[in-house]
């Protein structure tokens, strides 16, 4: 089985190095040290026209928590929209309550202005209080994947977690792992976990794609 491999990167050298290592997908964002918000449009527009697998925008108003106010609610809007006009090929977003739950009708409203566009809910879900019933709000909400570590520190930390959330999900929703993997730890994460997609972050043009050819062992 194939495992499908998604790289965080804040640059276009940093997306050409993650395409030639062997990702099969980006994750275009700004700020990674601090969680990633949302990058400069020029930067999909470079990479929209020099890749040729997919991008996948995060769109973060901010750094910090999830928990966002009306005004940052409508920016969100915007820049969703302001990346699908872009040409981007997937939203990666989520907002939460101040009770560390999914926000229901802020995320749908995300959604539907992602539509058609697919919509990974990136990892303020690790910060609900019930990972269990968060999936099932986003099951519910029609969200393809999920980001997640397992609500531990970094995925293989959460391994056991992550592989819970692979049988509650049930096809449903894909779990996409991500935090602190790399190539040494990318294999024993698939095969206790049961994951299908993992993420990792390229911070340079000049990454190792170790992290790739571990998977293909």
């Amino acid at each position: 089985m194939t495992i499908l491999v998604e790289a965080a990167v804040e640059s276009l050298a940093a997306a050409l190095a993650a395409a030639a290592g062997g990702a099969h997908r980006v994750e275009l964002c700004t700020d990674l040290a601090h969680g990633g918000t949302t990058p400069d449009m020029q930067l999909l527009r470079a990479c929209r026209a020099q890749l040729e697998i997919p991008v996948f925008v995060l769109i973060r108003p901010r750094a910090g928590d999830f928990v966002y106010t009306d005004a940052e609610h409508r920016t969100t809007l915007e820049q969703i929209r302001d990346a699908k006009n872009g040409g981007a090929h997937g939203i990666v977003t989520g907002e939460l309550t101040p009770d560390h739950e999914v926000a229901p009708q802020r995320t749908a409203e995300l959604i539907a202005a992602a539509r058609p566009l697919p919509v990974t809910f990136h990892r303020a879900f690790d910060v609900c209080a019930d990972l269990s019933a968060a999936l099932e709000s986003l099951i519910a909400l029609g969200v393809e994947r999920v980001l997640t570590s397992g609500g531990a520190p970094t995925a293989p930390e959460g391994a056991g977690r992550i592989d819970r959330l692979v049988v509650q999900a049930s096809g449903r929703i894909e779990i996409l792992a991500g935090g602190g993997i790399d190539a040494k730890n990318v294999a024993r994460l698939v095969r206790e976990s049961g994951v299908r997609e993992v993420h990792f972050s390229v911070k340079d043009a000049d990454k190792d794609p170790a992290l790739v050819q571990a998977l293909r062992r």
